[in-house]
């Protein structure tokens, strides 16, 4: 089992940056894939990214390609979401999540999900 916690969201104008973060807890993280989803308001729950377990392989929705980085570090148990050139259809509460595989982690089957952060994007 891991524990996810992310930290980072907050509010920014459009075409800002913000990185957030997972820290994970707990064994196995780099065992793991890793990625981002996000839900707006209204909306369902979306797929934004993933990360495989080595960092080598990651996969973007077309949404958000070229704006958002991921990248993680095994050592400090940690997932990264760089974003940015921010847009107001940004704005959702974000969410980190572990899966056993990359296609698990885009199809939504979620091992584990961090409890969200808030990304206000103003025009």
């Amino acid at each position: 089992q891991v524990q996810l916690v992310e930290s980072g969201g907050g509010l920014v104008q459009a075409g800002g940056s913000l990185r957030l973060s997972c820290a994970a807890s707990g064994r196995s993280f780099s065992s793991y894939a890793m990625g981002w989803f996000r839900q707006a308001p209204g909306k369902e729950r979306e797929f934004v990214v993933f990360i495989d377990w080595s960092g080598t392989n990651t996969y973007y929705a077309d949404s958000v390609k070229g704006r958002f980085t991921i990248s993680r570090d095994n050592a400090k148990n940690t997932v990264y979401l760089q974003m940015n050139a921010l847009k107001p259809e940004d704005t959702a509460v974000y969410y980190c999540a572990s899966g056993t595989s990359t296609l698990r982690v885009q199809t939504g089957v979620i091992d584990n999900w961090g409890q969200g952060t808030q990304v206000t994007v103003s025009s």
